[in-house]
Order: C-alpha cells, then sequence, then structure tokens
C-alpha cells in the first residue's frame, strides 16, 4: 500500500461532476505534481486531500489511515497556498510558530523549530519583520517554513509560485525540490506550469476534465504521451495528418511520401490518422540515421536566443523544427526550399 492512497475519489457541486473516479497511490518522499488547464479538477483533488473539500465518493488514506472523514487540522497536512496566506499582523518568526502554539507546543521548542525553519528557508536574519517588509519570495519562503514547521506527513502545494516573476520562479522551485528531499515529505504541487512540473517532478499527473489522463515520470510524460490531450498540453507538438495505406505493416501516405512505421497501427487502410512528433525530434537538412525525408519551404522563423524555431510547410502542412543558434551559420531565410529529417520511431500515433 502507498503512503497516501486515493481510491475512486468523486466530486460533483450540484449536477455538475468536476472530479470522476480518481486513482492515485503516492509513495513516502515522493514529489508528485498535478498539471492541467484551469477546472480541471487538480484544485478539487488537493483540496479533498487537505479535508478543506468533502469527497461526494471515495477514500483518502495517509500511512494506511482513512482520513476521508477527519477535519483537516487532525490530518497531519501542511499547505501552502498561492496566495501566501501569511498574517500580516505577526512578524515572520509568529508566522512560523503559529501552527505549533496551536498544537500547544511550548515556548523553548517553538524557539528552536522556528530557528531552524528559518535556516532551512535562507532567513535567519528577518524573524523580526513583518510580511509587509519582505519580498513576494520571501513571502512564499516563509509560508513553506510555517506549513513544514508542524512536521506534517503531506505537504501540499497549491500554485504557489504563480504570483512571482519568472526568475524567481525558477530559484523558487528549485529551493522548494531541494527543502522536499532534504526533509523527504510526501508532496503534492498543484500547477498548469508544465515547465515547473516536469523539473519538479518525480511523476506527473496530467488531468483534463476530472480525469487523470495520464500518470508517469516527466520522462514517459513527455515522451511518450498517452492521449491526445497529453500530447498536445505537454512541450510543444507537430501533428501530421496522413492516409493508412497498411495498418499491419504500419505504412502510411505524408503528402506524396510513403512512410513505413514498423508497426502494426490502429485503424483500417485508407483511414486518415493522425501522427504527432516534437520539434527536437527533426532536422533541417539530411541526417545521418533519419529513415524519412520530406521537402517543403521555409514558412516561418522565430529566433529565440540558443534556439530556432523554423516553421516549414510540407505538403500543404506546417511542421516546427528547433535549431540551435550558430552565430556564423544564420538559418535559411522565409520561402527557401529545405529537405526535413526524422525517424518513423519518433512518430507518435494519436488514437484518442
Amino acid at each position: 500500500m502507498a503512503f497516501l492512497d486515493i481510491h475512486h475519489l468523486e466530486k460533483s457541486f450540484g449536477a455538475q461532476r468536476v472530479v470522476r473516479d480518481f486513482n492515485l497511490g503516492i509513495e513516502k518522499g515522493e514529489f508528485v505534481s498535478f498539471l492541467g488547464p484551469s477546472g480541471c479538477g487538480k484544485t478539487t483533488v488537493l483540496r479533498m486531500v487537505a479535508g478543506f473539500e468533502t469527497p461526494s465518493s471515495g477514500e483518502i488514506r495517509i500511512d494506511g489511515r482513512d482520513v476521508t472523514g477527519i477535519a483537516a487540522n487532525r490530518r497531519k497536512i501542511g499547505m501552502v497556498f498561492q496566495a501566501y496566506a501569511l498574517f500580516p499582523n505577526l512578524t515572520v518568526a509568529q508566522n512560523i510558530g503559529f501552527g505549533l502554539r496551536i498544537a500547544g507546543e511550548g515556548k523553548a521548542g517553538i524557539r528552536a523549530r522556528v530557528a531552524e525553519m528559518l535556516e532551512l528557508i535562507g532567513l535567519p536574519q528577518l524573524g523580526g519583520r513583518y510580511p509587509f517588509q519582505l519580498s513576494g519570495g520571501q513571502q512564499q519562503r516563509v509560508a513553506l517554513a510555517r506549513a513544514i514547521a508542524v512536521r506534517p506527513q503531506v505537504l501540499l502545494l497549491d500554485e504557489p509560485l504563480s504570483a512571482l516573476d519568472a526568475k524567481i520562479r525558477v530559484s523558487l522551485r528549485d529551493e522548494i525540490r531541494r527543502i522536499q528531499r532534504d526533509l523527504g515529505i510526501t508532496t503534492i504541487f498543484v500547477t498548469h506550469d508544465q515547465e515547473e512540473a516536469l523539473s519538479m517532478s518525480d511523476r506527473i499527473v496530467v488531468m483534463h476534465q476530472g480525469v487523470a489522463d495520464q500518470v508517469g515520470t516527466p520522462f514517459e510524460i513527455y515522451n511518450r504521451p498517452a492521449t491526445r490531450f497529453v500530447a498536445e498540453f505537454v512541450g510543444t507538438l507537430n501533428l501530421l495528418d496522413a492516409d493508412l495505406m497498411e495498418a499491419a505493416s504500419g505504412r502510411v501516405r505524408l503528402g506524396d511520401v510513403s512512410v513505413a512505421l514498423n508497426r502494426v497501427l490502429p485503424g483500417r487502410n485508407g483511414d486518415r490518422i493522425s501522427l504527432a512528433l516534437r520539434p527536437e525530434t527533426l532536422a533541417l537538412g539530411r541526417r545521418e540515421g533519419s529513415d524519412i525525408i520530406l521537402s517543403g519551404h521555409v514558412a516561418e522563423m522565430n529566433f529565440l536566443g540558443s534556439v530556432i524555431r523554423i516553421r516549414v510547410s510540407i505538403a500543404g502542412q506546417f511542421v516546427s523544427l528547433d535549431t540551435f543558434n550558430q552565430p556564423d551559420c544564420p538559418p535559411p531565410a522565409v520561402g527557401t526550399p529545405v529537405e526535413v529529417s526524422l525517424s518513423g520511431r519518433d512518430l507518435l500515433v494519436m488514437t484518442a
């Protein structure tokens, strides 16, 4: 049995069913991200685990204990909110020690734990300040320290970085992951930012319309998406329409080119299917080891710094590919005829 077990969890608000048959097991010390667009149900699941929402049905167990009907303050859970939720009339030290004081811990124990937390988040000199005297990143560190000061069994993070600017977000997500690893806290992180989920997580749960579309490691989610939604939502994706010529051998027609994928494909001969591939799996020109060469012309070019994203028109369809910026080798101009190389093994067949 997993440390945090969620079985057949459902939640409806009136006639609207926002979470449907959600099942997940999370091991002790694991960092799992819930990733998905607004309204997909990820925060509702988090709030049910926290005890802020009552499931319509299902069960939640922490370390073998059924907590489904137990009040939030008795679940041994730490929560970090998007809006920090610090008490403005309390100092940093008082905010961090608030949960300990409510739990009845002695003054000496609170002082020691608060000092430990301030060291952990890198703010040992700021215990006497008030929240309004801190930057957004510092306030979020304090909110994290307050959540883990009470030694929770599970840490829940509800889009804690969304209110911060990009540079602070990157440094703080590294800090959160370091602290989580150091303490070994079982953690659920809710985000709509795929880069955060991919860079921080042991596993990712991609949610769509109240359902977990796919659960897997970042590598699996990105490279082997189980559904069309996951493929399109995580990362940049090229979609190509193709005609299925021989389902048994995996032969398809892309424009006027016949391509053998060398695997059995779903569908019947003559069906129109969708093939997907990532920009980094394509190469401009003839690449050694590639078994598919397509001809087209440059339709658009976007300079992104170290990477240049080139959009190529091929037989009335468009693909984007990434190439590294080389100062002594400028990219082809818009309208230039080009060849694009790819491997059949990198083409994903989108069936759902």
